[in-house]
C-alpha cells in the first residue's frame, strides 16, 4: 500500500467519499445532501459487473463438446461449480431443507455479490488512480460501509417475513405466539426483537470486520509518516521494515476475512431464512396427527 494514505486522516480511505450530491435544504446532515454516486457505489457497480460478466463466462468452460465432456467443467469454471454445490450441500440444505431449490440462487448471489465486494475492496484503486480520477472517485470497500451491509441485511429481513407468509400464511404469524395466553404476546414480542437482532447482526459484522483491517493497514503506515516527521529519514526507515511486514501479514489475513466473511453472512442468512420457512412444530403436529388417525 502506498505510504502516501499515511499523509492523511487514516479514515480518509475507508469511509464514503461523495461523487455526485443532490442537495436537499432539510435538517440536520442526513436532509441536507442526498449522495446519488458515491465511491462505494461505484465499487458496487464494479463487483456486479464482473460477476455479470465473469459468471457466466465460468459457467461455459467446458473439457469438451462431445455428450459427456460438456458436462465436465474445467478451469475457472470448475471452481465456480465447487463453490456453488459446496454452498447447496454444506450451507443451504442443512439450513432450507426440502425448499433449497426455491433459495439456492438467493443464497449463491448473496456470497458471490459480498466476496466480490471485499475482494474488489481490497484493491487500492484510490491510491493508482488519485492522479486523474479526483475525489476518491474509485477504490474504498463498500462493505466496509454499514449503509451497504444494512441494506444487504434488510434484503434478507425481507426474505424472511415475505417468504414466512408466502408458505405459510397466518400459521407463521402464529409461530411467534408461543406459551400460554398472556405470555404468548411477550414471547411474540420478543421474537419480533428477534428478527430486529438478526438484521443487525448480519449488517454489523460484515461492516465492522471488513472496517478493522482497513483502519489498521491506514495507521500502521502512519507510524511511518509520523516518525519521519518527528525524528527523521533514519528512525522512519528502521520503523518502516517492521511495518511492511506487518501490513504483508494483514493483508492476507485481510484476504482470509474477505472469503470468511461472504461465507458467514451467507450462512447466516440461509440459517435465518430457514428457520422462517421451516416451522418444525407445525410439521409435527401434523405427523402426529396423520399417525394418529392412521392408527
Amino acid at each position: 500500500m502506498d505510504f502516501l494514505l499515511a499523509a492523511d486522516n487514516p479514515l480518509t480511505h475507508v469511509v464514503q467519499h461523495p461523487v455526485v450530491q443532490i442537495p436537499l435544504g432539510g435538517p440536520g446532515p442526513f436532509f441536507e445532501t442526498f449522495t446519488l454516486l458515491s465511491n462505494h457505489i461505484i465499487m458496487q457497480i464494479i463487483a456486479a459487473v464482473l460477476l455479470i460478466w465473469l459468471i457466466p463466462k465460468a459457467v461455459k468452460m467446458r473439457r469438451g463438446t462431445d455428450d459427456v465432456n460438456k458436462l465436465v467443467p474445467r478451469g475457472f469454471g470448475n471452481l465456480i461449480e465447487g463453490l456453488c454445490d459446496a454452498l447447496r450441500t454444506h450451507v443451504a440444505q442443512p439450513a432450507l431443507g426440502k425448499y433449497t431449490d426455491q433459495f439456492v440462487p438467493y443464497v449463491w448471489s448473496a456470497f458471490f455479490f459480498v466476496l466480490t465486494c471485499n475482494l474488489v475492496g481490497l484493491i487500492p484503486l484510490a491510491d493508482w488512480t488519485k492522479s486523474f480520477v479526483p475525489h476518491h472517485a474509485l477504490g474504498g470497500t463498500s462493505t466496509g460501509n454499514v449503509w451497504v451491509t444494512g441494506t444487504l441485511a434488510v434484503c434478507t429481513l425481507f426474505m424472511i417475513i415475505y417468504n414466512g407468509l408466502r408458505l405459510h400464511g397466518v400459521a407463521y404469524v402464529k409461530h411467534f405466539f408461543i406459551g400460554p395466553p398472556g405470555l404468548n404476546v411477550f414471547i411474540a414480542f420478543l421474537e419480533v426483537v428477534g428478527l430486529a437482532a438478526k438484521t443487525f447482526a448480519l449488517a454489523v459484522r460484515l461492516f465492522a470486520n471488513m472496517l478493522a483491517g482497513h483502519i489498521l493497514l491506514a495507521v500502521l503506515a502512519g507510524f511511518v509518516m509520523m516518525t519521519a516527521a518527528a525524528y527523521g529519514t533514519l528512525p522512519a526507515l528502521a520503523l518502516a521494515i517492521p511495518v511492511i511486514l506487518g501490513s504483508v501479514a494483514i493483508n492476507f489475513l485481510e484476504l482470509f476475512v474477505a472469503f470468511l466473511q461472504a461465507f458467514i453472512f451467507t450462512f447466516l442468512t440461509a440459517t435465518f431464512i430457514g428457520m422462517a420457512i421451516n416451522i418444525h412444530h407445525d410439521e409435527h403436529d401434523e405427523e402426529h396427527a396423520e399417525a394418529a388417525a392412521a392408527h
